[in-house]
């Protein structure tokens, strides 16, 4: 249909995270990152173009119909629908409906899945072509620096090079590298503090300015780990960057706890893991629940044991994927495949 598209975009795990910014408004981070994009943890988001000078409209999609959306979900759509109508010159109204496929403001994401959705789906809906790099700024301009991402991929880094506003650039395609993400759940409603917060507060940590040191060296530990397939490399960077997050986030000020007792127990599982030979390590994003990376020879391994632990409420079998993919129906339909 023309003047409307409907989008699923992935979420990403950061390999090495995003923490701290220049400008959260902009989203111009104080270091770069390396992250994995997936492929079953998706936002799906239809846009359709309205008239001249039409009021935007944000909805939810839900299994009974649209939800009018509220409060600093809304905000930040429509803010971000704004820049990109002016970026692409229109003065056309856009009606959104969007809904994930997994839990929001948990630390799985949701904001990349959701703002890239939400980027590509009204270039597509306005019919505009933009080029990966044109996406990738425009993703990370709704504040959500992880957007700028989840627009390309399998392995991607951002930004590239030396300039902080620069865009994201693939360093492998999905194809290159199956890695499997067995995402545990021990938290399914919103975090206390968002992401966004705890940004703001990350550099009132004493272990902060430790962390910029050590970060060059990590991010090409990750690079030549993904160029060459070495999971043996690659997991105890990707594990101590998020443990050292997460340790920046408990002695920011003021404190941010993200962790629950269940998470100290999926760690501590994925550690007995390898003691007995399965190639699995952990990582997370601000959040309480965790991502065990591992080879598609252990996933059935790795998910049937963290299932158990006591507090899991359950498993995501996820793993790496291609990006953004426009797909068929309309959200305000009711459907969108």
């Amino acid at each position: 249909m023309s003047g409307e598209c409907t989008v699923a975009a992935p979420a990403n795990i950061a390999f090495i995270k995003y923490w701290g910014a220049t400008d959260l408004e902009q989203a111009i981070p104080c270091n770069a990152s390396i992250s994995m994009t997936l492929r079953e943890c998706v936002s799906r988001t239809t846009v359709r173009a309205l008239g001249a000078g039409v009021a935007d409209e944000v909805w939810h999609a839900t299994d009974t119909g649209l939800r009018a959306a509220d409060g600093a979900f809304r905000d930040r759509a429509l803010a971000h629908l704004a820049r990109l109508r002016a970026w692409a010159g229109t003065d056309r109204g856009l009606a959104v409906a969007t809904r994930n496929s997994f839990p929001a403001d948990a630390g799985i994401a949701s904001s990349a899945a959701g703002f890239a959705a939400l980027t590509v789906a009204t270039l597509g809906a306005l019919e505009i072509d933009a080029t990966p790099q044109e996406l990738s700024i425009l993703a990370r301009r709704s504040g959500s620096g992880s957007a700028s991402r989840s627009v390309m991929g399998g392995y991607v880094r951002w930004p590239d090079g030396d300039d902080a506003e620069a865009p994201a650039r693939q360093l492998a395609p999905a194809a290159h590298w199956d890695l499997r993400d067995v995402v545990v759940l021990v938290q399914t409603g919103a975090k206390g503090v968002s992401s966004l917060d705890g940004h703001r507060r990350a550099a009132s940590s004493p272990h902060y300015e430790r962390r910029q040191t050590l970060t060059p060296g990590r991010l090409a530990t990750v690079s030549d780990a993904i160029a060459a397939r070495d999971l043996d490399r690659l997991g105890p960077v990707i594990e101590e960057d998020a443990i050292e997050l997460h340790l920046i986030a408990m002695s920011s000020n003021p404190a941010i706890f993200y962790w629950c007792p269940a998470t100290l127990r999926v760690l501590e599982a994925v550690r007995q893991m390898r003691r007995r030979g399965i190639e699995a390590w952990s990582t997370m994003d601000a959040g309480a629940n965790v991502h065990v990376i591992c080879s598609p020879a252990a996933e059935e391994a790795v998910a049937a044991e963290l299932e158990e632990l006591d507090g899991v409420y359950g498993i995501i079998r996820d793993g790496v994927g291609e990006g953004p993919q426009a797909i068929v129906g309309s959200l305000f339909d009711g459907a969108a495949s």
